[in-house]
This record gives C-alpha cells, structure tokens and sequence, in this order.
C-alpha cells in the first residue's frame, strides 16, 4: 500500500498538470454551454417585443398563446442547461479535491520537517477546500458569462446605435471598475490570508499548551496575544471587503442608472418614432444582462483573488515536492548502522546543531547517546529516524542512504520513540499498529515487549479502547509506554529512542531495559538518547556528543570510567580532557 503511495508522490505534479488540462477541456465545453445560455437570455427581450408589437397590436389570443409557450419552453430549457453547468462546476471541485487532497495532505505532513509552522502547513489543505468553494460558487458563473456580454450589446446595438453606444459605455465603465477592484485588493488579499496565518498559529500554540496556562492563570496575557494577531487580520481583511463591497455597490447603482437611462432614451426614441414600444422594453432587459456579468464579476472578486491565489500556492507546493523516483526494493537491513559525518541544521533558523558525526553500530548492539541539554542528541536522532534530512553526511542501513529505501521499507525496519510521543486520536490497537491495518499477533507482541499488555488488558475497552486528544486520558508514563510499544510494532531493525524512561517508574524502566535486550537477542539495533544512568543498563557502546561534536565514542564501560554520568551530562569534571583519547568515532 506504502508502494502505491509513494508511486503516486512520484507523479503528483503530473496529476495536477492532467487535472489542469481536463479543467481546460471543460472550461471550453461550459464556454459554449454558457453561449447557448446567454443566447437563451434573449428570450426575454424577443418576448417582450412580440408581445407589445404583434400580440397587442393585433388582438390575437391564439399568437398570444403560441408566443408564451415558445418563451416557456426556452425559459425551461435555459434554467436546465444552467443547472446542468453548475453541476459540471461542483463535480469538477470534488473531482479535484478526492484527486489531489491525499497528496497534498501528505505534503501537508512533511512540511514541518523543513521549518513551517504546523498553521502553514494546514493552510495548504485550507487552499484545496477554497478552490473547491470557488468553483461552487458563482463566481466561475460570471467568469463564463463575461465573454458573451457583447452579445447583447450587439442586441441592443442593432434595435438603435445610441442605445447600443449607452450599453457599451456603460459596460467600459463597469469593466474599469472591476480592474480598479482588482489592482487594489489583491495585496490586501494576500496580507490578510498571512496575517490569518499568524493568528491561527497563535491560537494552535494556545490550544496546545491550555494546561501551562491554566495551571500558572495567564490566559488574559494569552487572549491580549490573540486579540493582537486576530485584529491585525481583521484590519487586512475589512479593508479589503470594504473596497469590494464599495466599487460593487457602486456598480450596482450605475447599472440601475444605466437601466432607467436605456428606458428614458428608448421613450425618447419612440417618440420620435424612431423605435417601437416593445423594443424599449427589450432594450431594457438586454442592456441590464449585458452588465448583470460584469457586476457579479465585481461582487465576486474577493472570491476570484482567493481562489486565484490559493491555486497558485498549490501548484508552487506540488512543484517544490516533486519526489525522486521510486527506490530499488532492497532486502531489509540486517548488519549495520552507519552515520558518516553527518551534519544536521535546524529547519526553522538554518542554525547547524550536529556537525561531522561519524559511527558505526552493527547488529546485536545498542548504542547509548549522552551529553548535555542542548548538545544535539535529540538533532541526532532526527536525522537517523530520517526525520530531519542531513545537510551534509549520510545515515546508512546496511550500507545504503535512509533516501534509497522504499518508504514501506522504512517503515518495517525503523522504530522510533520520540520526546513528544504523538498518539493519535484513535483505538490503542491502531496506535500501536501505526494507524495502518492492525495485526492483532504483531500489536499484542508489541505491547508486551513495551510491558504495557495488562495495562491495556486493565481498560473497560481494552485494545479497542479510544485515546483522546494527544492521549489525554492516559498518565504521561503510560503514554510513553504505548508510544514504545508502537516503535516495537512489528520488530523494527533499528529502534530509536529518545528519552524513553523519562516519564516512567522502576517498573516501566525495567520494561525498556527488556525491550532493549529483546532487540538486540534478535539481531536489531538500539539507539538510546538518555540522561538516566538507568536508560544505559542495555547499551554497548556510548556516545558523548557537546556542542554539537562528538566528545567521544567507544564501549560503554569505557567511556564510564572516562568520565561519570553525570559529568558527560553537564560536559565538566576532571575527567573531561579523557573523554578525546576514549574511544574513536567510526
């Protein structure tokens, strides 16, 4: 299934080239629907003349009679073909959206990996949904309209010159608006949906962190904060809509001016006997649908912009995340672990973290990794899970870059326990079994090397047991301990933990120390991030990283001797100058 996916990954701005030429193909299809219906539109302005000048003037019911059934039936088939065109539109948007949405959404689920904020990132899928809202609106209507305004006014140009000449101006002048509308909203536009960013990243950070505030009662300082970001986006985007909703109201009025000006020149006209009475009336009518598509057009831009904008921020997203071909399927990793100078930077500010890191860990090793806050043990890590691509070195398994493995290769040899835990909102069988199909065999056996069976067991539910936001209902001990049970799910080559007992009692330590071993009796590897002594009892080997530089590396016992524990943690102590000769990274 994983194959598929990233099968699909690799074509993913073709797809969207394909849509882009079908949405093409289809807007020339409505293009000559929207002609027959602005054709159609006319009904109205022929019915009024026949009825003024033949049905009156010669008293005849039955031509009465003959030229509403006429009108009737061109309504009926004109309302059925602009049913049938804002259906194509809607399809169009939900093709789109099932199309494209899986995609985007994993690139949505990459895109912290490189420095966005988790509200950017979202923003992508708020994108999709515009564009879709768009084509549901009727906005693409008046688009497709535009085009036939001359039709019309050829209409009204043909019944009288002048009256054709006040359409047509009156036409210029509504188009002049719509550009004015255009040049002075689309910056607006685009400072507000940043501005909108902002603020929902302010309340995401808020939602996330509700217990800290709680708990130390500064929520007036957290509301003061988001009434700043909030009201900045307002200030954007009332500026906006009162520019639109000003030049659109305004038109409005011009149109209706224009309206009543066709009527009085038309009365005019036939005084003078220069046109009938009944082509005053379809004047009237085709003059106020010649400009009815240019005032939607006007009342609809902030739609236009948006969705312009939004499509625009798709395709740059799918071209900047055009994946590599599809790897060589390679046999699963089974003799080593490799990190040849690897330097890591933090994706948000650039700052490098590691630099020229270099080990080996073969088979049936663990490898435990110390040093003080702030060294990068936790940057480290992130590189070898693959989490934060390296911007020099490799992390190899088996000799091969973690980007020449097929992801579901990836996703069967690596176990991964990160400081933060991620547990979804879903059962703690599909927690465990890493949202994909759980088997059952494989879930059970994870949780028991994890020694976390008969606390499931325990639960009303069980397995089947729900998991709120973040896991919420669960202690952080228990919390952690499903997240190792996920890492052990299917009994990965490589297990990468990150401070795994730091919320854990002895009881809970002594399930990692067994995990630990149980990899290492079947030939995997361990990589441990620790800061306590008790989260080492399994390891074979140390490494003590400072200031992003590997201090040393070599058997643990002797690292030990070098230099205690909690001196490697704070990078002081006597035994400090030892640390360089102990050991020598690979």
């Amino acid at each position: 299934m994983k194959d598929n996916k990233n099968n699909s990954k690799n074509g993913l701005l073709a797809r969207c080239e394909l849509i882009e030429r079908r949405f093409l193909f289809i807007a020339a299809f409505l293009f000559l629907v929207s002609g027959v219906v602005n054709v159609l539109a006319l009904t109205g302005s022929f019915y009024m003349m026949q009825i003024y000048d033949r049905a009156l003037a010669s008293a005849s019911i039955p031509t009465l009679v003959a030229i509403s059934v006429i009108a009737i039936f061109l309504y009926v088939f004109q309302g059925m073909l602009d049913i049938i065109r804002s259906q194509i539109l809607n399809r169009l948007g939900a093709r789109m959206d099932r199309k494209v949405a899986p995609e985007i959404h994993d690139i949505v689920v990459d895109m912290p990996r490189f420095g966005f904020s988790a509200s950017e990132a979202c923003e992508r899928g708020r994108d999709l949904d515009t564009v879709r809202g768009f084509l549901g609106s009727q906005g693409p209507i008046a688009l497709l309209d535009l085009p036939w305004v001359p039709v019309f006014i050829i209409f009204v140009y043909l019944l009288h010159p002048f009256l054709g000449a006040l359409t047509l101006g009156g036409a210029v002048v509504l188009s002049t608006l719509a550009i004015i509308t255009e040049s002075l909203t689309r910056r607006l536009t685009a400072q507000a949906h940043g501005a909108a960013i902002e603020r929902n990243a302010v309340a995401e950070s808020h939602a996330r962190n509700a217990d800290i505030i709680k708990a130390m009662g500064f929520s007036s300082a957290v509301v003061g904060r988001f009434v700043t970001a909030n009201e900045k986006h307002l200030k954007l985007q009332a500026r906006a809509s009162d520019i639109t909703g000003s030049l659109s109201a305004f038109s409005k009025v011009l149109r209706m001016i224009l309206q009543s000006s066709v009527l009085g020149m038309g009365a005019y006209l036939t005084i003078q006997g220069e046109l009938s009475a009944g082509a005053i009336i379809a004047c009237s009518v085709a003059s106020a649908r010649a400009l009815a598509p240019i005032d939607m057009a006007i009342g609809n831009w902030k739609n236009v912009l948006q969705a312009r904008s939004s499509w625009d921020r798709l395709h740059e997203t799918l071209e900047a995340s055009v994946k590599r071909q599809e790897p060589v399927a390679l046999p699963l990793p089974s003799k080593s672990l490799s990190v040849e100078n690897v330097t890591v930077a933090e994706p948000t500010t650039g700052r490098v973290i590691v630099a020229d890191i270099a080990f080996k860990v073969t088979a049936g090793q663990a490898l435990g990794i110390i040093g003080p806050s702030g060294g990068g043990k936790t940057t480290l890590i992130k590189a070898m899970s693959g989490v934060w691509p390296p911007l020099r070195g490799h992390v190899r398994l088996d000799g091969a870059d973690l980007t020449q493995w097929q992801e579901s290769m990836i996703a069967a040899s690596i176990g991964y326990l990160p400081q933060d835990y991620g547990l979804f909102e879903d059962t703690i069988e599909r927690n465990i079994s890493r949202l994909e199909t759980p088997d059952p065999q494989k879930v059970v056996k994870a949780a028991q090397a994890a020694g976390v069976h008969e606390l499931i067991l325990s639960m009303a539910d069980g397995y089947q047991t729900k998991l709120g936001p973040y896991g919420g209902s669960l202690s952080a001990g228990q919390r952690q301990r499903l997240a190792l049970a996920r890492a052990l799910y299917g009994d990965p080559f490589l297990l990468l933990l990150d401070e795994p007992n730091s919320n854990l009692d002895s009881e809970g330590e002594k399930a990692v120390s067994r995990a630990i071993e149980g990899v290492k009796a079947r030939g995997g590897i361990v990589v441990v991030v620790a800061h306590r002594p008790s989260a080492l009892v399994g390891v074979d080997q140390v490494a003590v990283l400072q200031n992003g530089q590997l201090a040393a590396f070599g058997p643990k016992d002797e690292i030990l001797r070098a230099k205690p524990v909690s001196e490697a943690r704070s990078g002081q102590g006597e035994g400090g100058k030892k640390l360089a000769a102990v050991g020598q990274p690979a």
